[in-house]
């Protein structure tokens, strides 16, 4: 008798984009149940929510604009990355955005924004403009996040700093509301490795995710081309997280460019749960080409795709192939 053949190991899922022409995703699974979408839209003029009661319908779902930029003003251009959160009954938006659409000393001028809404809800009620959040140094900032940790609230965001080479590093603070600083600015990280250096010496884009007793930071770096690459902080969760000395940092980076498939430049990304409440969901942005013709910042074609987060054996995530679903 013939032994049975050993059965070849299934081949990895390529994947797809999920939601095309959204860069800067950011995707949160509420506790109603809901998967509430943000991101960039390519015009950069609006902030758009989503939401469905699987991520795999978001593409198909119906899409509300929260806020509609002013044609003048410090807020009234090239609004970027902006982000969903829920706190204290209400729920808030936080992004970037500029007076203009100027590079001055290499840099655009974008401050950081948030807005309110007490409705249920996001996709209905009434949005508040709350105005900038200061941080203290008034620079190019962007990409600002929030977390909750041991009772308090967390803000974590990327700015230059005028005294530090480079586009920007990032910092963190304690809240006094979600709106508000109580602190001031902890650096954690610049951008010091030659992956966080190719192109513009970049690091922004941060995300939190808690887990196996670590409190993980994700972050991007480098041109947001082919060269764009994620890269990870952590710290233990019983750590003091303003404390620079808590963070340790990964020498290489967690996701860049597929080896396997095309997709270039992953990155900026935010995590969420699948349905199951407990598999992490990765979600960034990526394109699946490199020939950009004309201004980089107008091309839309940054895809969000999304796939499940591995973990190692000593409880650290594995980010995988940015274009494999395994």
């Amino acid at each position: 008798m013939n032994p049975s053949p050993a059965l070849a190991p299934a081949a990895p899922t390529v994947l797809a984009p999920l939601i095309p022409q959204r860069a800067d995703p950011h995707l949160t699974r509420h506790t109603d149940g809901w998967y509430y979408f943000t991101a960039s839209v390519p015009a950069y003029d609006r902030i758009e929510l989503r939401r469905a009661r699987r991520w795999q319908d978001l593409a198909q779902a119906e899409t509300v604009t929260a806020w509609q930029k002013p044609d003048t003003g410090a807020w009234s251009e090239l609004v970027w990355a902006p982000e969903l959160h829920h706190h204290d009954g209400a729920w808030y938006v936080y992004f970037a955005a500029a007076p203009s659409r100027a590079i001055v000393g290499g840099l655009f001028q974008h401050r950081m924004y948030a807005l309110r809404n007490p409705s249920p809800n996001p996709l209905e009620g009434e949005w508040t403009f709350l105005g900038q959040v200061a941080t203290g140094l008034d620079s190019f900032s962007l990409d600002a996040t929030t977390f909750s940790h041991r009772g308090q609230l967390y803000y974590l965001w990327a700015q230059k700093d005028p005294a530090i080479a480079g586009n920007s590093n990032l910092y963190i603070a304690p809240m006094s509301n979600p709106w508000t600083l109580a602190g001031p600015p902890v650096l954690l990280s610049r951008p010091e490795y030659d992956w966080e250096c190719r192109g513009f010496l970049v690091n922004e884009g941060p995300s939190v995710l808690k887990r196996n007793g670590k409190v993980f930071i994700s972050y991007s770096a480098s041109a947001t081309d082919q060269n764009y690459a994620m890269g990870l902080l952590w710290a233990d969760e019983q750590a003091d997280p303003l404390d620079p000395a808590s963070w340790h940092k990964s020498p290489t980076p967690v996701l860049t460019t597929s080896p396997t498939q095309p997709i270039f430049g992953p990155g900026h990304n935010s995590f969420s749960l699948d349905e199951d409440g407990q598999t992490v969901l990765l979600v960034y942005h990526a394109r699946t080409y490199t020939e950009i013709e004309g201004d980089p910042l107008w091309n839309p074609d940054r895809h969000t795709f999304v796939k499940r987060l591995c973990w190692d054996a000593q409880g650290m995530p594995v980010f995988g192939d940015a274009g494999l679903a395994d």
